[in-house]
């Protein structure tokens, strides 16, 4: 025969269950309405169709050096042109095998008060670009990255070290970006 005071829930265990949960404070709930995800998820990649752009323009370099070096070296009997021309082949090629990673790790990311610009793989540089101090916002396409669809975007500050250039970025996107950061860079000038 079931005994009725063992089965029965204890009274703490009965008021925890229909007491409402306790709510959490507001930075509690900051927390766990945090994103879990890396600090990288936010950044905006180029398009990776720059990789082209940067191999065409390595390999029209690489190849008006190489020759005149070679030209040098027949004219002028050089041997040493010879050998610094296969030199600036074989670094070229190590280039242009890094190029798709180098793409990779340019990206940009919009913050409430500047533009965060990052590019490299050995030497990483970082800038913020504040918008209040943009003042010029400029787009630019050369013949290959036209012919992609790209252009690069370039911000130019009063100090000439923040000059940053945005390449590889489709031209909606570019043409989209540059009208924002106009506009936010007036209410922040306005703000002054």
């Amino acid at each position: 025969m079931p005994d009725p005071e063992h089965d029965a829930p204890a009274p703490e265990a009965a008021a925890a269950a229909t007491a409402p949960a306790p709510q959490p404070t507001p930075a509690e709930a900051e927390v766990e309405a945090a994103p879990t995800a890396s600090l990288d998820d936010d950044w905006q990649r180029v398009s990776p169709k720059h990789v082209v752009v940067e191999v065409v323009g390595s390999v029209i370099g690489s190849g008006i050096t190489v020759a005149v070096l070679l030209v040098v070296g027949a004219w002028l009997g050089f041997a040493w042109a010879t050998w610094a021309a296969a030199a600036v082949a074989v670094i070229a090629l190590v280039a242009i095998a890094f190029e798709p990673r180098r793409v990779r790790s340019i990206g940009y990311r919009r913050r409430a008060d500047d533009l965060v610009f990052r590019r490299g793989i050995m030497f990483q540089r970082q800038v913020a670009v504040p918008y209040g101090r943009m003042q010029l916002v400029d787009i630019t396409r050369g013949p290959v990255s036209r012919a992609l669809g790209l252009a690069d975007l370039k911000f130019v500050t009063a100090a000439a070290a923040t000059a940053v250039t945005l390449p590889g970025l489709p031209l909606d996107d570019a043409e989209r970006l540059r009208d924002e950061l106009v506009a936010l860079a007036e209410t922040r000038r306005a703000g002054l």
